[in-house]
């Protein structure tokens, strides 16, 4: 099995930029892509960036120019810079990992609040 801890969310201004952290163990040598999810209230949970085992990304088409993904293997560690944040990017976002091609796993959620 693959565990994730999130950290890095908070509250910013328009305009400020966070970074997410998301730190896998377990089974970390059958994770075969991790990515970045968000929900905001009264909405569906999206998927905002994603990166695979080969490095491979993609990204919404809303935060496109503006968030990164990026991974850290030695520390088994996957990143999202989140610049230019906009009020409706206010969310709880979520770190998943899917392992094994058939199985996910998410992380607990951390808040990201942008006030304009």
């Amino acid at each position: 099995q693959v565990q994730l801890v999130e950290s890095g969310g908070g509250l910013v201004q328009a305009g400020g930029s966070l970074r997410l952290s998301c730190a896998a163990s377990g089974s970390i040598f059958s994770i075969n892509a991790m990515g970045w999810y968000r929900q905001a209230p009264g909405k569906q949970r999206e998927l905002v960036a994603a990166i695979t085992s080969g490095g491979s990304t993609n990204y919404a088409d809303s935060v496109k120019g503006r968030f990164t993904i990026s991974r850290d293997n030695a520390k088994n560690t996957v990143y999202l810079q989140m610049n230019s944040l906009k009020p409706e990017d206010t969310a709880v976002y979520y770190c998943n990992a899917r392992y094994y091609s058939d199985y996910e796993t998410w992380g607990q959620g951390t808040q990201v609040t942008v006030s304009s």
